[in-house]
């Protein structure tokens, strides 16, 4: 599961990183970016790559409530071309979901409190995390939601060490396939899915105080707590 990440980047470095036109009203500097918020998205529309703000929590188009959203951050990998709830996302509206940084929380023998742990990339590039978004409207004439989630698959080596999860992370080579609404070979998206290589993440352990939504300036992923909460071969690798 992904439930928390980091996107600090500013705007305009993620739309050149990406190659992508940058859009308006993108969201500021996040180190704690929770379910249900605006977060930055990239995706192709009218042929040209995207950044643009999505609401994190997918609402399907066939969706009477979008309240749907709040339990749909997450996808997961296995069997998502057959799901009701994702299908067509997958088929013709995939994007990528930047992300400087994900957490995950670790159980330490004798803690009541789990301590949390953020994975980043040792070089200090942004994930690219694999995502669908959708486009909902409501009755009336409101303005439709554009909303997205975030997919995940099982963990590479260090990864699995921590949790039995990770978010799908996909290499700049497989971007154009992945963003392309024309492509739609089933197996060909679906062999993309795998976890990233144990060299793209590295772990801090940091404090306490990400637990809270209401944190969200940069000293969330400072290190902090104890040193040896994940074993010493990941903590230190790079």
């Amino acid at each position: 599961m992904c439930g928390r990440y980091v996107s600090s980047s500013p705007p305009d470095v993620l739309a050149a990183y990406f190659g992508a036109e940058q859009g308006e009203a993108l969201p500021e500097a996040n180190f704690n970016v929770a379910p249900t918020t605006d977060v930055p998205v990239v995706l192709v529309s009218d042929g040209q790559r995207r950044l643009e703000a999505f609401h994190w929590g997918l609402v399907p188009f066939w969706a009477k409530d979008p309240k749907i959203g709040n339990r749909m951050i997450n996808a997961r990998a296995e069997g998502i071309a057959d799901k009701n709830a994702y299908r067509a996302a997958f088929k013709h509206r995939r994007c990528l979901v930047p992300a400087d940084g994900f957490y995950e929380w670790v159980v330490i023998e004798g803690e009541k409190k789990k301590q949390p742990v953020y994975i980043t990339r040792p070089d200090g590039e942004p994930f690219a995390f694999a995502g669908l978004w959708e486009s909902w409207r409501g009755s009336g004439d409101d303005l439709p939601l554009q909303s997205c989630t975030v997919i995940t698959g099982s963990p590479n080596d260090k990864m699995a060490r921590i949790h039995d999860r990770m978010p799908v992370i996909l290499a700049p080579a497989t971007w154009d396939r992945w963003l392309d609404p024309d492509f739609d070979d089933r197996e060909a998206l679906e062999a993309l899915l795998v976890p990233a290589p144990s060299s793209l993440t590295t772990f801090v352990p940091v404090s306490t105080e990400v637990n809270n939504v209401r944190n969200t300036g940069a000293q969330l992923i400072e290190p902090a707590g104890p040193s040896d909460v994940v074993p010493t071969e990941v903590a230190a690798a790079p």
